[in-house]
């Protein structure tokens, strides 16, 4: 197991004053976590430090072939004061998946979580303790060979960075438009899709930013080759509750094996309900809407846990679900999660990791 240097202040971070509105992303707290890799010495130099800017020559490999893969999870500031990590393990499982497809040498999952234990116990004065607000986690992985040539790199550098956090969207938990876009596709099988990569995030940006000029929050992606099945929205896996089934898009690999979508699938299926995981295409749901068959649909996602859709619009046609409002069955799943995560509710599928 690797040992942790401290390259940090004595006393540090006594008190932190927070804003009263937390945005998403936009404060990081004092220190991060770093660690090096290169062929002979493997995963070394973990290190918790200031966080400060990085230097890196402009020929560093991730620049221009692109060899990044990231996470995103959240801690809470539990009732009982105690802070807790929600299924880090799955995200750092989700991490080293995503490395093997990139070609970046995995982690050990154990160490991460003892790391990032570590360095939220250094910055434990940052997670918030007001409703909704939570510590989101990133870590990230990057290529730093300072060579031109498309090949992997043999140098990288991981980060683990904390940023306190409010809701996902600032109108709070809002039922979000949504528009099936059958004009640009973002991940192919056996492709990239089911990784964390910053590729295709880049890939979602134009038609993301298209829809949201004609009023829709995201983009329902179709899969890339018959445009045809749904597969998830830009940030968030994607559910469709029929009157008889609920039904998530079954992960064929162009898919984001989502951890919320897996504790939803979990949960449900607790509860007893009809859940499947199966290819569903954008003419059923079309179809089955006109006959009054779908209850709803909702997005999961870490960001923003449940997010109810309040209109689904495909071509010339717009479907909307519980008239524009957030529906009972998505209010209950969202609290029912979030009472889990701030410790207002017994933890029985062990999901949380306590910090001390």
């Amino acid at each position: 197991m690797l040992n942790i240097n401290y390259l940090i202040k004595e006393n540090h971070t006594i008190s932190v004053q927070l804003p009263e509105k937390l945005e998403f992303g936009k404060i990081f707290t004092d220190h991060v976590f770093e660690m090096d890799y290169d062929e002979t010495g493997g995963w070394h130099n973990a290190t918790i430090k200031a966080f400060e800017n990085l230097s890196l020559s402009p020929a560093t490999t991730v620049f221009h072939y692109g060899q990044a893969v990231f996470e995103g999870l959240k801690a809470f500031r539990m009732k009982d004061g105690r802070i807790g990590i929600f299924r880090p393990d799955i995200h750092f499982q989700r991490l080293n998946n995503s490395c093997h497809k990139l070609c970046i040498p995995e982690v050990d999952v154990d160490f991460m979580l003892e790391a990032l234990k570590e360095l939220i116990k250094t910055d434990r004065n940052w997670v918030p303790d007001k409703e909704a607000q939570s510590l989101y986690i990133r870590p990230l992985i990057i290529g730093t060979d300072p060579s031109l040539g498309v090949h992997a790199s043999g140098l990288y550098k991981l980060i683990i960075m904390l940023s306190p956090v409010g809701a996902y969207y600032p109108e709070g938990f809002k039922p979000v438009k949504i528009l099936a876009q059958d004009e640009f596709v973002r991940a192919v099988r056996k492709g990239l899709g089911d990784c964390k990569t910053p590729a295709n995030y880049a890939a979602s940006l134009y038609a993301g930013q298209d829809a949201q000029k004609k009023g829709f929050t995201q983009v329902l992606w179709l899969d890339g080759v018959e445009q045809k099945f749904i597969e998830e929205v830009g940030t968030m896996n994607i559910f469709i509750r029929f009157k008889n089934e609920i039904v998530t898009p079954l992960l064929t690999g162009s898919i984001l094996p989502g951890v919320i979508r897996a504790t939803v699938l979990e949960l449900l299926r607790k509860r007893g309900e009809n859940v499947t995981e199966r290819l569903v295409s954008i003419d059923e749901v079309v179809s089955e809407y006109e006959k009054g068959n779908v209850l709803s649909i909702f997005g999961t996602g870490t960001a923003a846990v449940i997010s109810p859709v309040s209109s689904l619009t495909y071509k010339d046609r717009t479907m909307t679900f519980n008239d524009g409002q957030a529906g009972k069955f998505e209010v209950d799943l969202f609290n029912e999660i979030s009472s889990i995560q701030y410790g207002l509710s017994p933890d029985d599928n062990n999901y949380i990791s306590y910090v001390d």
